[in-house]
């Protein structure tokens, strides 16, 4: 849903609808919460005994997580600091980083901390499909332990099925995620209803004292059970990172209209439930059923978990995009699955990556309790940075009053530092895969920025100025043969080295020169009046900008094709591309170490040619090579 709404954003039926396809999309993740996040509390590696006090705390810390997370942090706050209404822990970083380019340290500092945030994503990425419907298909096992041996099996080729069906896009079922997900939270009310109208007294859980006594009662293990507690929360980075597909008022009309009610009516139904039966703490969501429709619940919790695992994955997709346009990850395949859609993209590499790390998790781990233990760390990691990177955005870009400021995020931090700790005692019990993952992901990223900054370096170093190239032009007058050439440049002040070499080794000019420079802005979307600088250096020779935002594919014979440079426009029969290869060569100088320079040498001669990337005639390119020593 790319629309953009005008400045009184979207009403009447189009708002409707946009709400309800937020569900889906949206609070897929937060949605299926409730599969596990409760029962972990009372079954799971830190489980405190299931007694009335407990379950009314329990409850009482579930329903104040619910409202300060995501009510008041995310739902009122932090989907304000959007960046021409883009969200997601790149996009605020990009929002911070330019405030702050005085202090190159700060800088640098706050970029390091984005980076990590997002690489952080991608662990909770390989999480979320591999719990969500793992828990889903567990519920066969309460039907009858003859479908125990099936469980493994059955969540494998779903999750194999999931990411087969990415290539295909989410176009033809989109439409269906926000009613079934509708479907999913009314059940979700309707069967926390029928346990609170049995119990009506756990209502009374509402009450903060309720989490206050819990604490001074059980001490240090009340604290551990925090980390089952922030289940119930994961997912609010993913509305956040939304935010640009929707807009902020649907995403906060579905959350206070349709989803916390049902969230919370089916935590305190579960808490009922255990008050009643606390032998049912195994599994208390599927217990809330009669017998007679397990296997109907099953069947839509299933599909619940695939739309949920559906987002996640699309918003990896999403940020691999964002961080190829910003220049922190090697050009890769990106595949537009939807004409009308562009937001609805295709990274072949991502989702085979994806898959793998699923399948891998589910047979590893081999149950949701299991996998549960490795849940939570990369997005409470994530929830802290989000909350420092909002209090520099407040401060520098909104100028709040210094005491506001402070409170406010003083307030969200304390809270996530709170999970943060819970969820750090999961590290040895498998939340250190999140953050092997992060780890890798985030050295991968920061080498390939650094790469390509020393790469910049050198060929600027070596770069001939195009004053000194022009003077030699007029000066030897080369010959001139018809057509346009155009020569790909990250250099806006130095000659294209392809040019060089081209006028060195052919002798010759083409009668219209282009030297292309190709920007990528720190903000989502460019104005279709800014896309295009164009200026005449003489000689018949020009310098052209194209700038992009980050969200924004980079078609330069889209481009081209709309454009006249010295009176004419440009004929793809009579126009040539002239691209540099550099080949790399690890030196003995610094910079990097060698292990690092290896890295880069890998990445680049694995990314997507840019012939390919920026939609160039493969017909019409030209490619010139260079050595050069890292």
């Amino acid at each position: 849903m790319e629309k953009k709404s005008s400045e009184s954003g979207p009403q009447g039926r189009y708002l409707l609808a946009l709400s309800l396809t937020a569900l889906g999309v949206v609070y897929g993740d937060i949605g299926t919460s409730p599969l596990y996040a409760f029962r972990e509390c009372f079954f799971g590696e830190h489980a405190i005994p299931v007694t009335v006090e407990n379950i009314f705390g329990v409850l009482s810390l579930i329903f104040w997580s619910l409202i300060l997370v995501i009510s008041i942090k995310y739902l009122i706050f932090i989907l304000m600091a959007d960046n021409e209404g883009e969200g997601g822990i790149l996009a605020l970083t990009a929002l911070v980083t330019p405030v702050r380019a005085s202090a190159k340290g700060g800088r640098w500092l706050l970029i390091v901390l984005g980076l990590f945030g997002a690489a952080l994503l991608y662990g909770d990425g390989m999480i979320t499909p591999a719990i969500s419907v793992l828990s889903a298909v567990e519920g066969l096992r309460i039907v009858t332990p003859l479908f125990d041996p099936y469980v493994i099996p059955l969540t494998i080729v779903i999750i194999i099925a999931l990411f087969v069906l990415q290539s295909r896009g989410t176009a033809s079922v989109g439409a269906l995620f926000g009613p079934v997900t509708l479907v999913w939270f009314v059940v979700l009310a309707l069967l926390g209803l029928r346990q609170i109208v049995l119990h009506p007294a756990v209502l009374a859980a509402a009450n903060p004292l309720y989490a206050i006594r819990y604490f001074l009662r059980n001490g240090w293990s009340g604290v551990l059970v925090l980390g089952a507690v922030f289940l119930v929360v994961t997912g609010g980075e993913a509305l956040y990172a939304d935010m640009g597909h929707f807009g902020s008022r649907p995403i906060r009309i579905a959350w206070f209209s349709v989803v916390l009610p049902a969230l919370l009516l089916n935590y305190f139904g579960q808490g009922a439930l255990l008050v009643s039966d606390p032998a049912a703490a195994a599994s208390p969501f599927y217990h809330l059923v009669p017998s007679w429709g397990l296997v109907p619940l099953v069947i839509l919790a299933t599909a619940a978990t695939v739309i949920a695992s559906q987002a996640i994955i699309s918003g990896a997709f999403s940020l691999t995009m964002q961080a190829v346009q910003l220049g922190y990850s090697p050009r890769l395949d990106i595949q537009h699955t939807s004409a009308e859609e562009k937001g609805q993209i295709y990274l072949p590499a991502v989702n085979t990556g994806l898959m793998v790390a699923c399948i891998g998790l589910v047979l590893g781990f081999r149950s949701s309790s299991n996998l549960a233990a490795a849940y939570g760390v990369a997005v409470t990691t994530t929830m802290v940075i989000t909350t420092i990177l909002f209090y520099l955005v407040v401060r520098n870009r909104w100028h709040w009053r210094l005491p506001f400021a402070l409170g406010l995020c003083g307030m969200f931090l304390v809270v996530d530092l709170m999970f943060f700790g819970a969820n750090m005692l999961k590290i040895p019990h498998g939340g250190w895969f999140p953050l092997l993952i992060a780890g890798i992901i985030f050295t991968l990223m920061a080498t390939w920025k650094r790469g390509r900054s020393i790469l910049a370096g050198k060929l600027e170093k070596s770069a001939q100025p195009v004053e000194g190239f022009l003077t030699a032009i007029r000066y030897e007058s080369p010959a001139r043969v018809p057509g346009t050439a155009i020569f790909m440049t990250g250099n806006p002040w130095g000659t294209p080295p392809a040019l060089l070499h081209n006028l060195k080794h052919n002798k010759v000019l083409h009668r219209r020169v282009v030297m292309l420079m190709v920007e990528t802005e720190e903000v989502p979307h460019v104005p279709a009046a800014q896309r295009v600088a164009v200026e005449d250096l003489g000689e018949g020779i020009y310098r052209l900008v194209i700038r992009y935002g980050f969200m924004e594919e980079a078609n330069i014979s889209r481009v081209l094709r709309t454009l006249e440079i010295g009176g004419e426009p440009f004929k793809p029969m009579e126009t040539s591309f002239f691209l540099g290869r550099e080949t790399l060569i690890i030196g003995k100088r610094g910079g990097m170490p060698r292990w690092r320079k290896r890295l880069f040498i890998g990445m680049s001669r694995n990314a997507r040619s840019a012939t390919s990337f920026f939609d160039l005639p493969a017909n019409a390119v030209v490619e010139l090579g260079a050595h050069i020593e890292l």
